[in-house]
C-alpha cells in the first residue's frame, strides 16, 4: 500500500485547476473501464494527473475480508469491527496499481509523512497504518479504500476533456464517501444540471 510521494505533492504554483474536482464520464468516453464513473481527482498538474474511482466497488471483497487478508486483523475479529469500520466500502479505484490500497478519508485523520491533504477537508493515506487505525475505531470519521487508481500521462486528461470524454463539477461529502454507490452517477450530473437522458454523442463541456 506504498506510494510515490512526489506524484502527488503539489505546491500552490502548480496546483492544477481539476485538483479536489469530480470528473463525470460522458457516453463519448472511449475506455470502457471509466463507462459511467465518477472519479475524485487527487493531483493535477503538468506532470499528469491521478484520481480514485468512486462509484465502482469492488467484487466479492468488503472492508472486513481486506483487513483479514492483508493480516491488519485476525479473521476471527472480522465480526467485530468498529461501527465507521463496518460502513468503509471496497472500490475498484482505477486500472492502475491494482494490488495497491488507497484510502481516501476526511480531515480529520492526518499520518505525519503519510497522509497527503488533497481538499476542503479531503485527505489520502495509503500505508497499512491507516487500515490498523480503523480497525482499532480510531481512524477518520469517513473513509473508503479504493484498489487502484486512474492515471494520466501529461496533457492526456486534458485531451480527452476537450474531445467531450469527461465533464467535472465540484465534490462534496456525499459523492465521495455516500453507501449508495450506485446514485453517484447521476448526483454528478445533477450538480451541473444535467439529467442522463440529456446526455449524447454530441455533449459539450460543462
Amino acid at each position: 500500500m506504498r506510494m510515490t510521494r512526489k506524484a502527488l505533492e503539489k505546491t500552490p504554483r502548480d496546483r492544477g485547476y481539476l485538483d479536489g474536482q469530480m470528473l463525470i464520464a460522458t457516453p463519448t468516453m472511449q475506455d470502457e473501464r471509466f463507462a459511467h464513473s465518477v472519479i475524485y481527482v487527487c493531483a493535477h498538474s503538468s506532470e499528469g494527473a491521478m484520481g480514485i474511482v468512486v462509484n465502482q466497488a469492488a467484487a466479492h471483497i468488503t472492508f472486513s475480508d481486506l483487513l483479514v487478508k492483508l493480516d491488519v486483523i485476525p479473521a476471527a475479529d472480522a465480526i467485530r469491527l468498529p461501527a465507521r469500520a463496518d460502513v468503509v466500502k471496497v472500490l475498484k479505484g482505477g486500472p492502475v496499481e491494482t494490488e495497491r490500497g488507497f484510502v481516501l478519508h476526511s480531515a480529520d485523520f492526518f499520518i505525519e509523512n503519510s497522509t497527503l491533504p488533497i481538499d476542503e477537508g479531503i485527505c489520502l493515506t495509503a500505508t497499512l497504518d491507516i487500515l490498523k487505525a480503523i480497525a482499532r475505531g480510531k481512524g477518520p470519521a469517513s473513509a473508503l479504500l479504493a484498489l487502484g487508481y486512474a492515471g494520466w500521462a501529461p496533457g492526456q486528461l486534458e485531451n480527452e476533456m476537450q474531445h467531450n470524454g469527461w465533464l467535472h463539477c465540484t465534490a462534496d461529502a456525499e459523492l465521495i464517501f455516500g453507501t449508495e454507490i450506485e446514485l453517484k452517477y447521476n448526483r454528478a450530473l445533477k450538480k451541473i444540471g444535467v439529467t442522463p437522458g440529456m446526455l449524447s454523442s454530441e455533449v459539450g463541456h460543462a
